[in-house]
């Protein structure tokens, strides 16, 4: 099976994916979920015209000429209402957030205000300040947050009465882990085994903030033990295989599962690293086959998983290029696959991102991986680049 362009293959595994039902949500559920509907305003904030400090409710006419010494004849505070309606040469004490009560269009602060036997003298004022109009914040029916947007960005989804919020399901996603040499981390590590640690990784490269990720354990290399694969009911969206995706005789991944129906779409990708990549489809499951090299896995996780999942939840695509950063230092040419290089970066004074490759971009270093905060994108055959030349970048979510 030929190599396949990156832009090829991704094309490929996002043709069909739509964004998943909706579902409802309790506020206190809803953080950081992305929104299936427009949510509107089921009331207007303020309800009323409220005061902003605290002080003392006037009309301006009385007020023109200072000082002016007016009859306090009452209180407003938040949740309790004056009542009545303020004539000529009175005042009510307000506090902020109460209701400006009827016939006042003024609020002189209290440090601007003494009180005397009943009375109040107002030393400075200014017609129409310190209040809050009814509607100022948003009116009943106005649409606070969009479609397709984390609802975590808005936060005002209460103080517009909503209990509830539609959102998009998150897609499932079941990560097993293949091969014979891999045991759970915190296992006591005999002769010829490693650590089981790219399924935890993945958490943090979309599963665990877009999707639901479970960890399905770890498969043997035995044609039989995918009869503990995920595939079966309840079936999750996307499952995640990690090793065993390259062409071998103890690589089972596809042999495995064309047992279970498995219509595979391809299995090579022109990437560096990570060209050992697998994606097909198990009826309306995706397959996303990735290598068994740490970091090889989380690369291509980020180019492909994290678009799958956006594309379910019908958010913008992600972990596409940026083009907004500058060389820190030269590049040579690229080869003739699509490379994807671990960098720092960091922000100068006027607001350029300059990125530096990694000294070492040996794929089997994880601690290097940390590190790096983007991934520089070299298309094939790239020529060289100077210091201080454009390039496209990938960052790295928090």
């Amino acid at each position: 099976m030929a190599l396949l362009s990156v832009d090829e293959a991704l094309a490929r595994v996002l043709t069909g994916l739509a964004p998943l039902e909706a579902e409802q949500v309790s506020i206190a559920d809803a953080y950081e979920r992305v929104l299936a509907e427009d949510v509107a305003a089921t009331l207007t904030q303020p309800p009323f015209d409220a005061s902003a400090m605290d002080g003392y409710a006037v009309r301006a006419a009385d007020v023109a000429v200072l000082p002016a010494t007016l009859d306090l004849i009452g209180e407003a505070a938040a949740g309790a209402r004056f009542s009545g309606t303020l004539g000529q040469g009175q005042a009510v004490r307000i506090f902020t957030g109460a209701p400006v009560p009827d016939g006042a269009d003024t609020i002189a602060i209290q440090e601007n205000a003494e009180e005397r036997d009943g009375r109040v003298v107002v030393k400075e004022a200014a017609s129409g300040r310190h209040i809050r109009p009814r509607g100022q914040d948003f009116e009943d029916g106005q649409v606070l947050l969009t479609r397709a947007r984390s609802s975590g960005l808005g936060r005002c989804w209460a103080s517009a009465n909503h209990a509830e919020l539609p959102v998009t399901r998150k897609p499932t996603v079941a990560i097993l882990a293949t091969g014979d040499e891999v045991v759970p981390p915190g296992s006591e590590l005999g002769p010829d085994q490693i650590v089981s640690s790219v399924g935890y990784g993945l958490a943090g490269l979309g599963a665990g903030a877009w999707g639901r990720g479970r960890q399905s354990g770890i498969a043997k290399d035995d044609r039989r033990a995918s009869s503990r694969w995920p595939t079966r009911a309840p079936a999750p969206d996307i499952l995640v295989t990690i090793g065993g995706a390259s062409v071998g005789e103890r690589d089972l991944v596809a042999n495995a599962l064309r047992d279970e129906g498995l219509k595979l779409d391809f299995a090579k990708v022109a990437m560096r690293p990570g060209k050992p990549v697998l994606f097909g489809r198990l009826g309306a499951q995706r397959l996303l086959g990735l290598p068994g090299n740490p970091v090889s896995a989380l690369i291509c996780a980020q180019v492909f998983l994290v678009p799958m999942l956006h594309r379910m939840l019908g958010l913008a695509e992600a972990g596409q290029p940026e083009p907004e950063a500058v060389l820190g230092a030269a590049l040579p040419a690229n080869g003739d696959r699509q490379n994807y290089l671990r960098a720092m970066s960091v922000w100068s004074d006027d607001g350029t991102r300059v990125v530096r490759p990694l000294p070492s971009q040996d794929s089997s270093l994880v601690a290097a991986f940390t590190r790096a905060d983007c991934l520089i994108l070299r298309t094939p055959n790239a020529p060289a680049l100077p210091q201080g030349a454009a390039v496209k970048i990938i960052p790295f979510s928090d």
